[in-house]
């Protein structure tokens, strides 16, 4: 085997590798994640560049706590709440069904497998993957609501198919199964949880509300999710629900917590950490895949890469019959007076097809055990981890490729609604803050001349927002942005003069930006 890079090597090799996948990712129609599974499988086949193996327990630990407590955070509780039903069929009943139909299978591909170890492959497949789906779809002009079931599906699909597997596997290890059990322990498990993460969300607030200091709030929002994975471990309960009921609660109450500084930093804090990680977790899947084809013999490659693309297809083609059945379902056995304006078809197709797994069930093959109870060799798991990643790699790049051209051919119709809100939003913010400008217009403090001028800018922005040119519309915005970028430049001259410092730069640059980013030109260069 070929010796490990070291780890300054590897290091520098993964960030000059993830900077030039962002920059190809902009100018090329594939997805980023496709580009970065693609380049850690050639980086995995080439000589001598083999890395450190995937430790099971640091993908859990490490990956999985920030990426689900990000993803909740940015869940709308709004639409989670008004898409329950959907979400609750596709995260626990249809991991149910999937993990079913791959036992099945996997017992006709691989003969002589135990029940449970083929269960075990079934809740491995079975979750979609949060991170590939987010990467590719919240980019593509897809309806909110579709958004939001794929959203809400990906937060609680990992947690059912987690117990599942704990469940599988002590069944394939021990011997002993209850399903009387395992259906009180998914509810135990899952219960706690959500009390673990909601009891580490209140912490965070407390101390956040306690601290005020920007750095350490930051800073105590980076081990929130950490705290909320390590606790619910320790209590044998769902970490991957512990995160998620934790980032939603913080999310409902952070804005009236922290200062406005601590949410700007805390928002560019999070938005490159969860980069990195998505770009490590792909690169390093790719180099798992190279690493895991070139340690297998040729002939019995072939039959675990017949046995991989066959459970990719049973995947797929579960979810592709359950999705409309169980859409189509509680119209026929409702009155008529209670059934709801039917589902589109374009749409039930895109939730069908949009499956594509991804860290979880990597993580997950590999965490099976070595041995039985007994000290027999855990059944086939070997043929396991390799199939599971050939489903990975299957559904990423088929569906992910395909994803794109699949929506510009659906054509849905714009979706204006995030638009209008966002309109009656801004329109009722203003429309407060100039009722409380003329409350505070009476105060002895108040100059006349600041009231009017405020008064004048709330109104004019008003005028807009009926008018329907509000902050970032052109050519209003072009016009704001080009004074900004006029300010900006005229201060970084008189740095270049040496009539100004760094400091003060940077301070002032600070401030030109945030009103970039109001007005919606924050990445006009």
């Amino acid at each position: 085997m070929s010796p490990a890079l070291p780890p300054v090597l590897a290091v520098i090799g993964f960030a000059f590798l993830i900077i030039t996948l962002t920059a190809l990712a902009r100018r090329l129609p594939v997805p980023t994640p496709i580009l970065q599974v693609v380049a850690g499988l050639l980086v995995g086949l080439l000589p001598g560049s083999s890395l450190p193996a995937l430790d099971p327990e640091l993908v859990f630990l490490v990956f999985l706590p920030p990426i689900l407590w990000s993803a909740a955070y940015g869940t709308s509780l709004r639409e989670f709440k008004s898409n329950l039903r959907p979400i609750s069929v596709l995260a626990v009943a249809l991991v149910l069904a999937t993990a079913v139909a791959v036992a099945v299978a996997a017992r006709a591909l691989l003969p002589g497998l135990p029940w449970a170890v083929a269960l075990a492959l079934g809740a491995i497949v079975s979750p979609p993957d949060a991170i590939a789906a987010e990467a590719i779809i919240t980019r593509l002009p897809v309806p909110r609501r579709l958004i939001s079931v794929l959203a809400g599906e990906s937060l609680v699909n990992d947690a059912s198919a987690l117990i599942l597997y704990r469940t599988a596997v002590l069944a394939a290890v021990t011997g002993y199964f209850s399903l009387g059990e395992a259906i009180v322990r998914f509810f135990i498990d899952a219960g706690i949880g959500i009390l673990v993460g909601l009891f580490v969300g209140w912490l965070m607030l407390r101390a956040a509300r306690i601290t005020r200091d920007s750095l350490t709030e930051v800073l105590v929002g980076l081990l929130g999710p950490y705290v909320a994975w390590v606790s619910a471990e320790s209590l044998h309960v769902s970490a991957v629900l512990a995160c998620v009921a934790g980032g939603l609660y913080v999310r409902q109450r952070f804005s009236t917590a922290v200062t406005p500084l601590t949410r700007i930093q805390t928002r560019a804090v999070w938005n490159l950490l969860i980069f990195l990680l998505n770009a490590v977790i792909f690169i390093m899947l790719g180099v798992q895949f190279g690493e895991l084809m070139a340690a297998v013999p040729g002939h019995a490659l072939a039959a675990v890469a017949r046995a991989g693309l066959a459970v990719s297809a049973v995947v797929i083609a579960v979810r592709l019959v359950w999705v409309p059945t169980l859409a189509l379902l509680p119209r026929l056995t409702r009155p008529a007076r209670r059934r709801g304006p039917p589902p589109h078809p374009r749409e039930l197709f895109l939730l069908s097809w949009t499956s594509m797994r991804g860290i979880v069930s990597l993580a997950a093959a590999f965490a099976l055990p070595l041995t039985l109870a007994g000290g027999a060799p855990f059944p086939r798991r070997a043929e396991i981890i390799l199939i599971t990643v050939t489903v990975i790699v299957v559904t990423l790049v088929l569906q992910g490729l395909t994803l794109a051209p699949l929506i510009r051919r659906l054509r849905f119709p714009p979706d204006d609604a995030r638009n209008a809100e966002e309109r009656f939003a801004r329109a009722e913010a203003l429309r407060l803050g100039l009722e409380r400008l003329e409350d505070l217009s009476r105060e002895p403090w108040a100059g006349t001349a600041d009231v009017r001028r405020i008064r004048e800018e709330f109104r004019d922005r008003i005028r807009r927002l009926q008018d329907g040119t509000d902050e970032g519309n052109d050519p209003w915005c072009r016009l704001r942005g080009a004074i900004l970028d006029a300010e900006r430049r005229g201060l970084i001259r008189l740095r270049n003069e040496d009539a100004i410092s760094d400091e003060v730069l940077i301070e002032l640059e600070q401030e030109l930006d945030l009103e970039a980013l109001r007005i919606g030109a924050g990445e006009r260069r």
